[in-house]
């Protein structure tokens, strides 16, 4: 496979974990592409019939945790949300998954990340510790309060349709 393929298969997929990783869409696309470019550097350097998608995580983790130490900010996310136009079953999709998005931002780094990682990228304890540098104990404890933070912030209704949605597996990510 080569690099245009992979993107071009596979760069959605990291530009949503970017979203969620960051908690707004113009961090994500700038995460995104830093990450990209740096996995274009080493990509002849790779074995890419294994995974290259834990190796852009890698990059698109460590760049982020980059990012926090700097107090990387260049812009701000909006406070409300534009009008879509008519609603419809999607759009109800897309206004849970902005209220959901709105909860992870309000998650301090490390419980976002852990999060996202978890849940939305599927990942084991053991591999989201390493993704992160700390212990798998450090993971589960940031998973745990993330996720209580969440259900506090997140309205009682929305719990019960994300949980309703999960039963039948009809959530998006």
């Amino acid at each position: 496979m080569d690099f245009v393929d992979f993107v071009r298969r596979r760069g959605d997929r990291h530009l949503r974990t970017a979203v969620l990783l960051t908690g707004d869409w113009q961090t994500a696309q700038d995460l995104t592409q830093a990450a990209l470019t740096e996995l274009y550097r080493v990509w002849d350097r790779l074995d890419t019939e294994t995974e290259p998608d834990a190796y852009l995580r890698r990059i698109m983790v460590n760049t982020r945790r980059s990012w926090w130490r700097a107090r990387w900010r260049r812009e701000t996310p909006l406070a409300e949300i534009p009008d879509r136009g008519p609603e419809d079953d999607a759009a109800d999709r897309h206004a849970v998954a902005e209220v959901v998005r709105q909860a992870l931002r309000s998650l301090p780094p490390r419980q976002r990340t852990a999060l996202v990682l978890r849940y939305f990228e599927d990942l084991s304890e053991a591999q989201t510790a390493e993704l992160m540098r700390i212990s798998v104990g450090s993971v589960k404890t940031h998973a745990h309060r993330g996720l209580a933070a969440l259900r506090a912030s997140l309205p009682k209704d929305l719990l019960v349709a994300v949980n309703e949605g999960t039963e039948s597996g009809g959530v998006e990510r």
